[in-house]
């Protein structure tokens, strides 16, 4: 849909300036263009003529971090992420778009074997320090004016993906009925992995069948770019896909990519492919959800070890704790989860119901970490000031585990924790689980 379009939408903010209190972008910078309202009145300022497409326009449209805190805080309920989502499109349409935009949301994000070529080329640079010298010498600079600010917040990268290893395909479980379909996202396919293996592990208890699914990207990062016939695109890929499975549920430790396979008929909304996303919305799972809806998990008298990643998001290492001490965990809600799919209850209960655990709520745990997907790399010092807050609040509980289920969330995590010092250590709820399950 065009800003025109919407001009209803829009026109229903007024003005009050409750988002101010919920909106990350606002508190950091103070700036009436990075909140909803600002937004708002910017789209409605481009509608009734007096605001031209420019380039000008990128930073309001493009700080945004789709969060939806300002939604949750407004008396109207203005759907101002999708607002902005929808003119993010139509400013690519007038202004262009980048073309490592088109390189990853055409060319890579559609074919995994593309991406996992792709992603191990990166961890070789990346390891080998060559994309220090890139750096050094302005290479960086092509994929966006923050990229090379960024690029250290990934230390080291894995040189294998977890379909790699684990190919497509179905495997075997303990349970006795449930046939289950595994969603690998791309964080947890070429960074994440060890999350990945943790997940599929858990899935096995509870399956009669693991099905690793041979899908590509959810569609989400185009979608959140505005770029509507991309996010399409690989959104077809994987209904076709999920049509020719014989699985009772699809489960992914995404959230930002269960939110997004169940936003599917939305997607589609006046195209003939509808029905078919309506018709697979039902099996869609985020692991949080389905291992909520499954027995409790533990064995009592066991001393929780988790399982975490280093500071770096790259390799995870077992963290053992005495069983004369209780870890302190807190939990991270990914906005994708708590907002996106309501899942908020859920993962805290999960974590308490493990022994050993105490379980300190985190100040704000619903609040964006700054991550959001490639905001960081694109907004590299906006997504530190949001994150600093973040880290601020985990500083409080003193944890020593920072849980979430976000691959994203757990790389932006973990940078703020290398960046203040920090001994917590993040870790996937897929970790926490799985690790007591194999102490039973």
């Amino acid at each position: 849909m065009t800003v025109l379009e919407n001009y209803d939408a829009i026109a229903k903010c007024n003005k009050c300036g409750f988002c101010h209190v919920a909106c990350p972008i606002f508190r950091s910078t103070g700036h009436e263009s990075g909140v909803a309202r600002g937004r708002l009145a910017m789209l409605r300022g481009i509608i009734e003529k007096r605001i031209e497409w420019n380039e000008e326009l990128e930073d309001p449209l493009f700080t945004c971090l789709g969060c939806e805190a300002c939604t949750t805080n407004c008396f109207g309920a203005v759907p101002t992420a999708e607002l902005v989502l929808a003119a993010r499109g139509e400013y690519y349409d007038k202004v262009g778009k980048k073309p490592a935009h088109r390189l990853l949301f055409e060319h890579l994000l559609p074919y995994p074997k593309r991406l996992h070529l792709a992603a191990r080329a990166a961890a070789y640079g990346k390891n080998s320090g060559a994309s220090k010298l890139a750096n050094a010498l302005g290479l960086l600079r092509i994929f966006g004016r923050d990229l090379p600010k960024a690029e250290g917040i990934v230390d080291k990268l894995p040189t294998s993906s977890f379909r790699g290893t684990l190919k497509p395909g179905t495997y075997p479980g303990k349970g006795e009925k449930l046939k289950i379909g595994y969603f690998v996202g791309c964080g947890i396919d070429v960074i994440q992995i060890e999350a990945g293996k943790a997940t599929f592990a858990a899935l096995q208890e509870r399956g009669k069948s693991v099905t690793v699914i041979n899908n590509c990207c959810c569609g989400l990062p185009p979608y959140s770019y505005g770029d509507i016939e991309n996010a399409k695109k690989l959104a077809k890929k994987n209904l076709e896909t999920f049509e020719g499975l014989d699985v009772d549920v699809i489960v992914t430790d995404c959230a930002s990519c269960a939110a997004f396979l169940k936003k599917y008929p939305k997607v589609f909304k006046d195209d003939p492919y509808y029905e078919r996303a309506k018709r697979c919305l039902p099996k869609v799972r985020d692991v949080v959800e389905f291992l909520y809806a499954d027995q409790p998990v533990g064995a009592t008298g066991q001393a929780p070890v988790g399982t975490y990643h280093d500071p770096h998001g790259a390799a995870a290492t077992a963290q053992k704790v005495s069983s004369d001490k209780k870890v302190i965990v807190t939990y991270h809600d990914p906005c994708h989860a708590v907002r996106g799919q309501k899942i908020r209850n859920e993962p805290r209960e999960i974590l308490k119901k493990i022994p050993g655990v105490e379980y300190k709520e985190m100040a704000e745990a619903d609040w964006c970490c700054g991550g959001a997907g490639s905001y960081a790399l694109t907004h590299y010092e906006l997504s530190q000031k949001v994150l600093d807050r973040k880290m601020d609040n985990v500083k409080k509980t003193n944890a020593d585990l920072l849980v979430t289920s976000c691959p994203g969330c757990m790389i932006q995590l973990a940078f703020g924790i290398k960046r203040h010092g920090l001994k917590t250590r993040v870790v996937h709820i897929s970790e926490m689980i799985n690790y007591m399950e194999t102490k039973k």
